[in-house]
């Protein structure tokens, strides 16, 4: 088992809003998320609960969605409110190493879950940004009391659902930043491929992408921002986690279970509990994916974080270090 050592041992809220929500998710979708201009003075947004008309050129942009302050980063807009997904509390303004230069004078923050709605609303948004996140009625409801322009989740999103790429696209339209988010993909585009022209030794292997929690190990199945991450390197997500009955992007695993990990490459990370709960987990190390160095875990949170979060700026950092470490494993 090849460890990808811990950075830092803080405990990070994305982790507990995971817990929270069965490990929460994100999966496959293709809906379309297009918008169109009303007029030169606003912009439509289609979301899950109708069009949504958003001032050109909002200036007070409160971001609530797991992901969604960093993605209008990536785009040049800085957040005047955040959600602390990633939860360091350290002055990180709620994002990643990969992000935290790009604001000029920090957020507003916010729990992830809990909607403060009297903190936000002080804020005076012209536009909220709420994109990956429940797509619950009563959650958009309230916000919607604060401003009429809600970017929510789009057809399909709900349950944290919304896709990396559908993120990117309905916040970028949102901002009237399409051309900037046109070439921030085609930079992670060219990315994935100089990985893969790198790492022949990818192509075709069998992986499993894991979770191990207080609750025990679950699964990810194709769509999540994680199996993606790795079918983007060229490899192929095990079948056997797709023939797992499931209505969301994970399987909770039982004991019994536990063998459907075993690919030609494992990944795995712990989720609010210490890395050495895998290594004594005895099923775990059982496996033969372990017994044989094909199984990489990542200890280190700001990884993991970049890993699972799925925004452009995160999965180049992603891109970035964890290649290596994979490359160290294929046989």
């Amino acid at each position: 088992m090849y460890r990808i050592p811990s950075a830092r041992r803080v405990s990070i809220a994305v982790s507990t809003a995971v817990l929270a929500l069965g490990l929460a998710a994100c999966t496959d979708s293709s809906d379309d998320t297009d918008t169109e201009s009303s007029d030169a003075e606003t912009t439509v947004v289609a979301t899950k609960f109708g069009d949504v008309e958003v001032p050109a050129d909002p200036q007070r942009v409160v971001a609530l969605g797991w992901g969604d302050a960093e993605t209008a980063l990536a785009l040049g807009v800085q957040p005047i409110g955040a959600a602390d997904w990633i939860g360091f509390g350290d002055g990180s303004d709620g994002v990643g190493p990969w992000a935290q230069d790009l604001y000029d004078e920090s957020p507003e923050m916010f729990g992830t879950m809990e909607l403060d709605t009297q903190a936000i609303g002080a804020l005076e948004p012209d536009l909220i940004l709420d994109v990956r996140s429940s797509g619950d009625q009563d959650r958009h409801d309230a916000l919607t009391k604060i401003t009429p322009a809600v970017v929510s989740v789009p057809e399909g999103g709900d349950n944290y659902l919304t896709t990396p790429d559908q993120q990117l696209e309905m916040i970028a339209q949102a901002l009237g930043k399409e051309d900037e988010a046109a070439q921030l993909s085609e930079d992670l585009d060219q990315a994935f491929a100089e990985a893969r022209e790198a790492h022949p030794e990818f192509d075709g292997k069998t992986v499993t992408v894991s979770a191990y929690s207080s609750e025990g190990w679950s699964v990810y199945r194709a769509g999540d921002a994680r199996v993606q991450f790795m079918e983007n390197l060229g490899f192929t997500q095990k079948q056997a986690v797709e023939d797992l009955e499931s209505d969301a992007f994970f399987v909770p695993l039982s004991n019994e279970q536990i063998d459907v990990l075993d690919a030609d490459v494992m990944v795995s990370f712990p989720i609010f509990v210490d890395a050495s709960k895998i290594e004594k987990d005895s099923l775990y190390q059982a496996l033969p994916a372990v017994e044989d160095g094909r199984a990489l875990v990542i200890e280190d949170q700001d990884l993991s974080n970049a890993f699972s979060l799925g925004t452009t700026l995160a999965t180049q950092y992603a891109i970035e270090n964890v290649t290596t470490p994979l490359s160290e494993i294929v046989k």
